[in-house]
């Protein structure tokens, strides 16, 4: 007869088991190269204590040499207080790929964050579907998948890629809010270079071909960081900027007084006197904000652009900004993809967007052409004006055509518009403008330096006349003109008046993204 104390015996003995349940040799190779295992990553991220776990003596049923957690540990916690479901491939069972009781733990947690609503964090690092268990692999890959489409815009979804990730490991990933790739050790693709090589001919390195890098640069990663530790202060910082649901506040934090910020002066001495000498814009959102705590996302890829996380008035803001130090703050088709995506998730959360503007169009070129612009900027356009939260535009330097549209002015939907007097705004800028209107008079000089004495003369005349911000404050365009050092206060009180706003789209199904 089995007692009591035996049942409790065999119990702790399974749980044990379960705790690093991997073969010694994937154990040992793990440990020699100073990895962590799944625990103690999920143990690293979460509050102290607080990590659940479910899940732990699942393993596939009726199959003696099965494997208890089936490659994935799974439960849930608080990050900050705040709770969380989470989930960490174990790459010392089965390579981390992706079976059939693996596939359900992971949409039993993304259920879980379904009904209470709540952020998912995954771990990744898998081989991707398991080959041996054939459809039914693809099949839990579906399930994975689809849960992620209720969850998307209600609950932030965060990846963590840990390790060398394949097929629908980069897929789960990409679809979720942010993916953040430990340097180094990151690696994503579709097909691995062996499959590769094996397929096309094509011989490439793995870290050639996925490094976090080099996803950074595909637009395939939001943040590559230096070490596990740093990806886990990244995410417990993103927390801190979002909410649990659509449905509720970002947290608060405590800011500067009105007082303070009004005591700022150095903004006046900001900008340069040369309207085409570069200038940080990273140190300019700094300034603007309450502190210098940015999270940039994406910060390698279209930097021409900028999209970042920060606070004004103790509560979390998007930044959206042209970066005069990349292609002259061109927005370029990459630029417009990463604008129009980080709108949309700020759109989706709730989270005011700052537009800061100092760019002199759309890139033109016959690459840009072949990219894809018109499409690609028109998401952006598109983007923009489907945004319903708050929209503030501080126009601090150059504004022309298209660019300056989409950049939150106030005919595609910006809510305020500000202006400081170093502002530019047109169709186009005067090196431009010579060549279409004053042409001929170009044309007639008799000298090269009867040439440049007309052009410049026209030039001056174009940007005293019909550049100068007063044009558009006068036309009703902007909102005020602001001195540089009573920025902070204005984007305060704009923010402030724009707290309660409510829009609402006509009845429909949904609307149709440009091409």
């Amino acid at each position: 007869m089995t007692t009591t104390a035996h049942k409790l015996d065999d119990l702790r003995q399974r749980l044990e088991r379960a705790q690093d349940p991997g073969s010694e040799r994937s154990r040992k190779r793990r440990d020699d190269a100073g990895r962590s295992t799944p625990r103690q990553r999920i143990n690293a991220l979460l509050d102290e204590g607080s990590f659940v776990e479910t899940g732990l003596l699942a393993k596939t049923p009726g199959d003696p040499d099965a494997i208890y957690s089936d490659g994935v540990v799974t439960g849930y916690g608080r990050v900050n207080g705040r709770p969380v479901c989470i989930y960490a491939h174990d790459k010392t069972v089965y390579g981390g790929s992706v079976g059939v009781i693996f596939g359900k733990k992971v949409t039993e947690i993304m259920d879980m964050a379904i009904k209470i609503g709540c952020p998912v964090i995954g771990i990744q690092d898998s081989g991707g579907a398991r080959i041996q268990d054939a459809v039914t692999s693809l099949a839990m890959y579906s399930e994975i998948a689809r849960r992620q489409l209720p969850l998307s815009g209600r609950s932030p979804q965060i990846s963590i890629m840990m390790g060398k990730s394949a097929g629908g490991a980069v897929y789960a990933p990409v679809t979720t809010d942010f993916v953040i790739a430990v340097d180094g050790e990151a690696e994503m693709y579709v097909t691995g270079p062996n499959v590769i090589k094996e397929v096309t001919g094509e011989e490439i390195t793995s870290h050639d071909l996925g490094s976090a890098r080099q996803q950074e640069l595909n637009g395939n990663v939001s943040a590559v960081v230096p070490s596990e530790e740093d990806a886990f202060d990244l995410v417990r910082d993103l927390l801190d900027h979002l909410p649990l649901t659509c449905f509720d506040p970002a947290p608060e934090f405590d800011a500067p007084s009105d007082g303070e910020v009004a005591e700022d002066t150095e903004l006046n001495e900001f900008m340069p006197d040369d309207t085409n000498a570069g200038y940080d814009m990273l140190e300019l959102l700094a300034q603007l904000g309450d502190d210098d705590e940015l999270i940039e996302i994406q910060e390698n890829y279209a930097p021409n652009m900028i999209t970042a996380f920060g606070r004004i008035d103790g509560k979390a803001v998007g930044f959206v900004a042209n970066n005069p130090m990349h292609l002259a703050g061109c927005i370029d088709a990459d630029a417009a993809d990463k604008g129009a995506r980080f709108i949309r998730i700020c759109d989706a959360y709730n989270i005011p967007l700052v537009f800061v503007v100092d760019t002199p169009g759309y890139l033109p070129g016959v690459e840009q052409e072949k990219a894809g612009l018109i499409h690609r900027g028109a998401k952006f356009a598109f983007a923009v004006v489907e945004a319903t939260v708050p929209k503030v535009s501080l126009i601090v330097r150059k504004a022309y055509g298209g660019a300056y549209a989409v950049m939150g002015s106030k005919n595609l939907t910006g809510d305020i518009n500000l202006a400081w007097p170093t502002a530019q705004i047109a169709v186009m800028g005067s090196a431009a403008a010579v060549v279409m209107i004053a042409g001929k008079q170009l044309d007639a000089a008799e000298t090269p330096e009867q040439r440049a004495m007309t052009k410049k003369m026209f030039m001056d005349f174009y940007d005293e006349t019909m550049t100068a911000p007063y044009v558009a404050a006068e036309s009703g365009y902007l909102d005020a003109m602001v001195e540089p050092n009573q920025s902070r206060l204005a984007l305060r009180q704009a923010l402030r008046q724009l707290a309660g706003k409510t829009q609402h789209d006509l009845p429909k199904k949904h609307t149709i993204s440009p091409m």
